[in-house]
């Protein structure tokens, strides 16, 4: 297929205010709590495991690409994004509506939850936009710049898919 540059250009924008969109609301939701009536504390391994099928989807597109099936990669990176959708909704609904639960361990389990989960954090809201853009190129037939962008942006993709459900995992005794 034929590099399709002016969809990419409208993709490009779009990515832009959606990486926008969901930094401001991850911003926000920490401040804002909303009573809808709902009890969303059921949703932590909803969104772990939606990030765990992040992961998979990810081990998948990364097999079929090497083994050139670009169908199958293509079918197996749909699946990360929706996943990650998914993960996305889940999140922002449960930190809009419930409080924070703090990590409740000491000494070095502590430590190494809060590296693992600033990583995760910080690699999450840095690697948003670039997960868009590589997602981009791939679609508008961008093959050259879409796998110089994935080489990088994958390896960080992963790593957030798979911290996020360790953090949960380390959190979870400390859920009421």
């Amino acid at each position: 297929m034929k590099e399709n540059i002016p969809l990419a250009k409208k993709l490009n924008i779009a990515a832009w205010v959606i990486s926008a969109a969901v930094l401001i609301l991850v911003g926000l939701m920490r401040r804002v709590k909303l009573d809808v009536g709902v009890d969303f504390s059921f949703l932590p391994p909803v969104h772990a495991s939606f990030n765990v099928a992040v992961s998979i989807a990810l081990l998948f597109a990364l097999y079929f690409v090497k083994k050139k099936n670009i169908s199958a990669h293509k079918k197996s990176i749909f699946a990360a994004m929706f996943f990650s959708f998914l993960f996305l909704l889940s999140y922002v609904a449960y930190h809009f509506t419930t409080e924070e639960t703090t990590f409740c361990m000491q000494g070095t389990q502590k430590t190494v939850y809060f590296i693992l989960l600033i990583s995760h954090i910080v690699l999450a809201g840095l690697s948003l936009p670039f997960i868009l853009f590589t997602f981009i190129r791939g679609f508008t037939y961008q093959v050259e710049k879409h796998k110089k962008m994935a080489r990088w942006v994958w390896p960080i993709w992963f790593y957030v898919a798979v911290s996020g459900p360790i953090c949960y995992l380390m959190l979870r005794p400390c859920y009421t």
